[in-house]
This record gives C-alpha cells, structure tokens and sequence, in this order.
C-alpha cells in the first residue's frame, strides 16, 4: 500500500504571516513517496558508509552556527524598490525548500523507526538540519516586517508522490545544486565584502556543507541500491531530472535577475558555473550527466527565458483570456521544444570524461 503524508483540516493562516507565493511550476515542490517501499530496502550493500555518513551527522558541525549576531541589529529599510521585493523573494523561496525537506526527511524518519534504524535515524539528524535552516530564514524575513506561517504550508501545501528512487534523484541534485550554489555565492561575497548587503551571506559556508553532507547520504544510498543506477531507465531518468534541475534554477534566477545584481554577480554567468560543477558533481554517482558545453545547451534554456518573459509580458496584458490563450500557445510549445531538444543532445559518460573509475 502507498503511504502519504496526512493533510489536517484546512485552517486560516495565522494573522501578520506573509500569504505564500502562489505555486507554480516553478515553485519549491512538497514531496511524499511509498514508506513502504522504502523501509523494506536493502542497505547492506553499502551499510558502511551509510554508517560513516551517520557517525559525521551526529558530530552535528553546525549546533552553534545559526546565531544571529549584532549585524542582524539594525534597520534594513534601505533595501528597498525592486531589490527588497526580489529578496524577499529568494528568502520566502529558500525558506520553503528547506522546510520541504523537513517534513520529507521527519515523516521517513517515523516511518522508518522500527524497521530501518540507520536510514530513519539519518533522515531524522536531516531534518533537524533542514529545521534550523528553514527557521534561520524566516527570522530574516521577519528583518523585513515578514514571516511564513509554515504550520499553513504544512496543511495548505499540495503533495508530490514520487517513488522512492525518484526521491533519491531528486533530492540528491536538490542538496548538491545548494552546496554549489551557496558556496558560490559565499565564495564570491567574500571577496567582495562591499556586495554583502545582508548578513545571512556569511553564514553560507557552513550551511552549504550540511547540504553536501546530505547530498553523500543520497548518493550513498543510491550505491546501496545499484538498481537505480545500473540500467538503460536509469540513464533516461537521470538525465530527466539533470535537465529539469538545471532548466528550473536558471529560469528562475534569471527571472530574479535583479537579485543576484545586488549581489554584484551576472544571474547567466552564476547559474552556467553552478549547473557545470554540479553537472560534474553528478558525474561520481549517476550514469550518465549532461554535455552542458554542446553548443546548444544554454541558448535554448536562453529562448526559454525570452518566451517566459513574453508570457509574462502577455499575462499581465488587458487582453481577453482567450486572446491570451492563443498568444501564449505557440511561447508554451516552443518551451516544450527547447527541453525536449536538451533532453535529447547525447548524454555524456563520467567515466569516459573524468577518466576517473567510480
């Protein structure tokens, strides 16, 4: 039988939580999967260094890392216009993927209590990971006269099933595109200290090392489960939720394009360094990853931008629905278009690329 996460009754959101963005398809994603299926896997394979993996998350690196500190204290009102919008944004964004990964990784851990004591303890040690960094960020919203009400997401939000390998894919990206994002953009802050406008920046390094750590957990479940890995579905899969990662985060920061300005950083350059180190990254567990370096790659995730802009040139028009209807048909098939293009550019072997022998 498919388990999922019980929905309670639908309540208000609490009085002065900031109303959630609406979900879309670019949205962060709840997710559930079959508890059974999970619970019944056989991790023997690879015990050990899911044992090892256990053992870095009970050292617990980052207990005395979330705490704000005396540059929180002040007004931030001159972050204002365009660039306060957009950053409320990418925190209200942040906040609610972290939070995601929450309820998925405390609901596996209950699940898996009594019958997978490694995984279920694992996913509990992640979830308190993904709490404090969930409640870290919606205390910076509240700098900026804001919060989350996440029991309301917890009970308002809708559930994607995924099957259990589909998680591991899915998650596993979700934590390595992280790690290269906020080491990036820690990286980069730090060399340029006059771009840091909020402090929450200098707390990247640290942070994104709890998303590599979960990250090795994936990838050494998916080593465990070699099943995943090792036929020609596997192949087909990984590269689906190579391209829909990748084509996701770059639509969306190249949207939010004024974001990463304030920040002193080019959204296209940020997002084509990232998908390339996390593209490599893949490499040491999937299959097969993307030629991100075919001529083609990033000029057709570059049409979709410039359709998605005129979609929302279209949306935000006097035009009647179904004007907007037909104006929009021909930008949604080009998009289809440009991904299945991408889904189908020969797909690279790791191995064969790095030399390396897994």
């Amino acid at each position: 039988m498919v388990n999922s996460l019980k929905k309670p009754d639908f309540e208000e959101i609490r009085p002065g939580a900031k109303t959630p963005a609406k979900e879309t398809i670019l949205t962060p994603r709840f997710y559930t999967t079959d508890f059974d299926e999970m619970a019944n896997m056989d991790i023997s394979v690879n015990e050990d260094e899911l044992q090892a993996i256990l053992k870095e998350f009970q050292v617990d690196y980052n207990r005395n890392h979330f705490i704000r500190d005396e540059d929180f204290d002040q007004s931030w009102d001159h972050i204002d216009g365009d660039t306060r919008q957009l950053f409320v944004e990418f925190l209200e964004r942040s906040c609610t993927a972290e939070f995601s990964g929450f309820l998925l990784y405390k609901e596996l851990s209950r699940r898996l209590k009594d019958k997978s004591p490694v995984l279920a303890e694992c996913f509990r040690l992640m979830s308190r990971d993904e709490a404090r960094h969930a409640g870290f960020l919606n205390k910076a919203l509240a700098d900026f006269d804001l919060s989350l009400d996440l029991g309301f997401l917890t009970k308002s939000r809708k559930y994607t099933f995924f099957k259990p390998k589909f998680i591991f894919y899915a998650t596993y990206l979700s934590e390595k595109i992280g790690y290269w994002r906020y080491i990036t953009i820690y990286r980069h802050l730090d060399s340029h200290p006059e771009n840091r406008v909020y402090p929450i920046f200098k707390f990247f390094e640290n942070w994104c090392q709890d998303e590599n750590r979960h990250g090795d957990f994936f990838d050494a479940i998916m080593r465990a489960q070699p099943q995943f890995l090792n036929d020609w579905k596997a192949k087909l899969w990984c590269r689906f939720f190579l391209l829909s990662v990748f084509a996701t985060m770059f639509l969306n920061d190249i949207q939010r394009s004024g974001f990463y300005s304030a920040l002193g950083l080019d959204a296209r350059e940020y997002d084509i360094y990232v998908i390339r180190k996390t593209n490599e990254t893949a490499g040491r567990v999937f299959p097969v990853i993307l030629d991100v370096d075919h001529p083609a790659f990033f000029s057709r995730l570059d049409a979709c931008t410039e359709n998605n802009r005129r979609l929302a040139e279209i949306a935000e028009s006097d035009d009647p629905a179904p004007i907007k209807f037909f104006k929009k048909l021909p930008l949604y098939l080009s998009n289809v278009w440009q991904l299945a293009s991408l889904y189908f550019i020969k797909p690279l072997d790791p191995v064969a690329v790095s030399g390396a022998v897994r």
